[in-house]
């Protein structure tokens, strides 16, 4: 469940800046509608690892695209988990400089010990991600409830704005892929198919529940969103600084479980290519981003993130439909 979690709070997300690029205002329903699709979504794609035992994306991937569209999307991951996690890594850099510190050494705070975790392989990742992910989420919760109770707004006075309800898909759609490609590495590490469930189920209301309380936040700040790179910083004006200390932590956490997702899903699909262990495949890849991430943190997301949202179209609806499909050729 919290690796599902990880790889969804990254640096886009916990800013803010991937909620406000897709929904803002008149998104009620669009959240809703993304909470209901990315339970299905994880349902789909954990039943089939779980059944194939499958140890990298690949073959998952083949099930859910068909034999002929596998090459296709294979590339497409690649990319896109490259890309992301050079997002990830330029959001670390961001990080820093909000506290007037060199951007470089942000990102390279966040490359070295990305790699080193993969001295312990897998396991490595699992283990932070069920150790850092829960504090992140309730530490993320606890500003926003925070500062909707200090500014007296209500939770529910935009519930009836329905009308970006559209943006549920693509805003999906691009958060498919890196569930693909994590998802699909750790099928062999399954158990039981009850794991199926709670982490879709689970992942899918903490993600529902947070992009909800934080659209509502980010709506009564929306004027001045624009002034800054990370939306949160808007946020976290109206505290003391040592809350922003916290939080950037947090975020700076949030961007590191992500950037390790995606480059598990790159090291477990290169690794039948390169026989070494994972640390070292980890290394040739963050090697490969560090030069990408001068392209500045919220270009990427402004470019990159509606463009694979759209891209992905075609696999959401192929996830969306599984469960029938399946139950069709059961019966």
């Amino acid at each position: 469940m919290f690796l599902i979690v990880g790889t969804m709070i990254g640096a886009g997300y916990a800013s803010g800046r991937e909620l406000w690029q897709f929904f803002g205002h008149d998104s009620s329903l669009a959240i809703l509608l993304f909470t209901v699709m990315f339970i299905i979504c994880c349902l789909s794609i954990m039943s089939i690892s779980f059944k194939q035992q499958s140890g990298d994306y690949l073959s998952v991937l083949r099930t859910i695209v068909g034999k002929h569209l596998t090459g296709v999307y294979d590339w497409m991951i690649i990319i896109y988990l490259f890309t992301t996690t050079v997002v990830m890594l330029a959001g670390s850099g961001a990080t820093w400089e909000a506290f007037h510190l060199s951007y470089r050494l942000g990102v390279l705070a966040i490359a070295i010990p990305l790699i080193l975790l993969f001295v312990w392989d897998i396991k490595g990742i699992v283990t932070v991600n069920s150790l850092v992910l829960p504090l992140l989420i309730t530490g993320l919760l606890f500003i926003l409830i925070v500062f909707i109770s200090d500014q007296n707004l209500s939770l529910f006075s935009h519930v009836t704005e329905t009308d970006n309800w559209k943006a549920a898909f693509p805003f999906t759609a691009l958060n498919v892929l890196p569930l693909i490609a994590v998802l699909g590495a750790i099928g062999n590490r399954m158990t039981s198919r009850k794991e199926v469930w709670v982490a879709s189920v689970g992942s899918g209301l903490i993600l529902g529940v947070v992009s909800f309380l934080y659209n509502n936040s980010l709506i009564q700040i929306s004027d001045e969103i624009l002034v800054y790179e990370i939306p949160l910083f808007a946020i976290l004006q109206h505290y003391p600084y040592g809350m922003m200390v916290f939080m950037s932590i947090m975020m700076w956490i949030a961007i590191f479980t992500t950037a390790a997702s995606g480059t598990l899903g790159l090291v477990t699909r290169f690794r039948s290519y390169w026989k070494q262990p994972l640390w070292i495949v980890a290394f040739a890849v963050v090697a490969l981003m560090l030069p990408f991430t001068s392209f500045g943190f919220s270009t990427l997301i402004e470019y990159l993130y509606p463009l694979y949202g759209l891209l992905n179209l075609y696999v959401l609806s192929s996830l969306l439909i599984y469960p029938l499909t399946q139950r069709f050729k059961i019966s």
